[in-house]
């Protein structure tokens, strides 16, 4: 089943429920911690459907579906994307863990212990981390991950977009991983 953006945005949440069920999932998940800008919320829907994700977690402070910014960014994307608010990414690391024993998380950040993102031997099930578009990923949040990578960076600007970076990483792992 291959939507457009109006067939997407259209879409009655209850009549495709059931068709839903269908869809395999990668054992893959993204966590979102305290991005602000709505449109970078939708277009991370639009990267999780993209990948089949298993499960997309929105953590701490940030806007949620219904919020109408989301829902047009995301073409619709938020419908049928399985995805759970969660106070704290550190909440979401935890569920993700006691659901998948063999999982492997990485933070998407800057740091002094992190490594360039190709050099990890990726695979599932995986979890990766995004964070705020100014100040990244908390300190907390990434000494909860099994290691923290990073996207080299050759100019002025520190960082990219958090939604080309989520798939920047994203579809190598993907690539890695096995899918």
């Amino acid at each position: 089943m291959k939507l457009n953006a109006k067939e997407l945005r259209d879409l009655d949440e209850q009549e495709i429920a059931e068709r839903l069920q269908s869809v395999v999932r990668h054992p893959f998940y993204i966590i979102v911690e305290n991005v602000y800008d709505t449109y970078n919320v939708g277009g991370l829907f639009r990267l999780a459907d993209a990948l089949s994700v298993k499960k997309l977690y929105l953590c701490g402070q940030m806007d949620i579906p219904p919020n109408h910014k989301i829902k047009k960014a995301s073409i619709g994307t938020y419908k049928v994307v399985p995805w759970e608010y969660k106070k704290t990414a550190q909440e979401a690391i935890q569920e993700i863990r006691d659901a998948e024993k063999d999982v492997k998380i990485y933070a998407v950040e800057q740091s002094d212990t992190s490594v360039p993102y190709q050099t990890v031997p990726y695979t599932f099930p995986v979890a990766l981390i995004v964070g705020n578009e100014t100040y990244g990923v908390l300190p907390e949040t990434m000494s909860m991950a099994d290691a923290t990578v990073e996207i080299p960076m050759w100019g002025i600007n520190k960082s990219l977009n958090v939604i080309v970076s989520a798939a920047i990483v994203s579809y190598w792992v993907m690539h890695h991983a096995g899918a």
